[in-house]
């Protein structure tokens, strides 16, 4: 006969790390977490095995076979499954008591109020390319006052940014406005890393395809994302512990053995960020064949 769940039990071997009241404190949290692919299903595992209490998870995809490499979700049985679904099964395992709400359709101008009611930190896993709803989340992440982060799994390593109220947003970092996607995409893939440590050990440049909005990823970025992530989930839902808000951030890249604290005031204005913009806007449209 299996073990009745009990809370108390299940993250006794946190406390040490965490108070017996910070982690009642935690399963008294909700985070909302756009995205169920690479982070956004490891992201989720994560804060559910921290003990987090309450989950909003949406993503409108199923598993398909190229997810294998880095999905935590993504196995032979979940072939064809809703991500959300899949995902939400696997953190009631982890905690049966669990209060998830799933935005199966994904997250849209309709129900993002929704999304975010009662959330207490969004952490961001959408795909890339997913500007204008990425836009308009952390547009109404600052309105709330929810912080809100971001981890980027980039070669073997990740970066992070926080975006916390009273400090920089999203927009006043990454400054799209009413950009086209092109130029969207050259400000996110500058502004969350502008280290550029995972840059020099791409092997096969070829398979980055920006036509086909697909390139490389392991399942080493996905982690670290979501450890670096969770860190900084915890001091901020718990207060505390020194959290970096934009336009500070930090980059790690396990490959190089690398950390580097990145700060970039004025963000996508900043002289060395439109510098690399302009670089970097040359090399983007001439892989798009655009230039």
């Amino acid at each position: 006969m299996a073990a009745a769940f009990d809370y108390q039990q299940a993250f006794s071997r946190n406390i040490g790390w965490l108070t017996a009241d910070e982690q009642a404190r935690l399963r008294g949290k909700r985070v909302a977490i756009g995205g169920m692919g690479g982070v956004g299903s490891v992201h989720a595992v994560t804060l559910a095995r921290l003990g987090v209490g309450a989950f909003h998870i949406a993503d409108f995809d199923t598993f398909d076979l190229p997810n294998f490499n880095r999905q935590v979700g993504a196995t032979m049985s979940s072939l064809g499954q809703p991500k959300v679904e899949v995902v939400a099964r696997m953190i009631r395992d982890i905690n049966p008591e669990a209060d998830i709400e799933v935005f199966a359709h994904g997250v849209n101008e309709a129900n993002l109020e929704r999304f975010l009611a009662g959330v207490d930190y969004y952490l961001d896993s959408y795909d890339f390319f997913a500007f204008d709803v990425r836009q308009k989340t952390f547009a109404r992440c600052a309105e709330l006052a929810i912080p809100a982060s971001t981890a980027a799994p980039l070669g073997i390593g990740t970066a992070l940014l926080n975006f916390l109220p009273g400090h920089t947003t999203f927009e006043q970092y990454f400054q799209w406005g009413d950009l086209g996607e092109d130029d969207k995409a050259i400000r996110f893939l500058v502004g969350l890393a502008p280290a550029g440590l995972h840059r020099p050990y791409l092997v096969v440049p070829a398979a980055v395809n920006l036509a086909e909005r697909r390139g490389p990823s392991t399942i080493m970025a996905c982690q670290l994302c979501a450890g670096l992530a969770a860190a900084e989930a915890m001091k901020i839902l718990l207060g505390r512990g020194k959290v970096r808000a934009a336009p500070h951030g930090m980059q790690f890249d396990a490959y190089r053995g690398k950390l580097v604290h990145t700060w970039r005031p004025g963000g996508s204005s900043n002289p060395l960020q439109r510098l690399a913009i302009a670089i970097g806007k040359r090399m983007y449209l001439k892989a798009l064949g655009k230039a």
